[in-house]
């Protein structure tokens, strides 16, 4: 079933074919020019939705003009009123146009909105992320400061130990060597 739905316009002799296809169906309609596209085309959209909430599955078993009687009224009808009242039909497609423009940025926008959630969430995971992985640096930081600290001082402190030492070595080579003797007095 095919349930796409085309229009298109045939112009000759200063008259236009307009042709409405839905579903299984074809609509036609012929006007003057004068009547422009978009109200020949209002009234087979107006045709086409009362054809098909009434007489669908009918029609598409029913024999050539077996509807005539029945649906021939209410096309005329239609006819009346799409010629009768042609600045209300325009203002109708021109709104229609309208609601259908907006909608379509309002979907376009809510999706931009959801996408934006999307990447705000992924944001907020990364950034949970990043301060956790602060948090560990910092620990790790602290840590191998204190760490630093305490090497360097037990180096100080083997320098100083080594420097004292050496004192203490050279103060006893020079007090001790050649028969003197720095603790006795003279």
């Amino acid at each position: 079933m095919n349930t796409s739905e085309s229009k298109f316009t045939i112009a000759c002799d200063f008259h236009t074919f307009n042709f409405l296809t839905h579903e299984d169906f074809t609509y036609l309609v012929v006007a003057d020019e004068a009547y422009g596209r978009q109200i020949p085309f209002s009234f087979l959209e107006r045709v086409r939705d009362e054809f098909v909430e009434r007489y669908k599955e009918k029609g598409l078993r029913a024999s050539a003009h077996s509807l005539d009687r029945s649906f021939g009224p209410r096309l005329k009808s239609h006819m009346e009123y799409c010629v009768a009242h042609p600045e209300e039909i325009t203002k109708v497609a021109a709104i229609q146009k309208k609601v259908a423009e907006v909608k379509d940025v309002m979907v376009e926008n809510i999706e931009k909105v959801l996408e934006r959630g999307e990447k705000i969430e992924v944001l907020v995971d990364k950034t949970d992320e990043l301060r956790s992985q602060a948090e560990q640096f910092q620990k790790k930081g602290r840590l191998l400061r204190t760490k630093m600290w305490w090497q360097n001082m037990r180096m100080k402190l083997a320098i100083v130990f080594c420097v004292f030492l050496l004192a203490v070595v050279i103060f006893l080579l020079v007090c001790f060597s050649a028969g003197n003797n720095c603790t006795k007095k003279k």
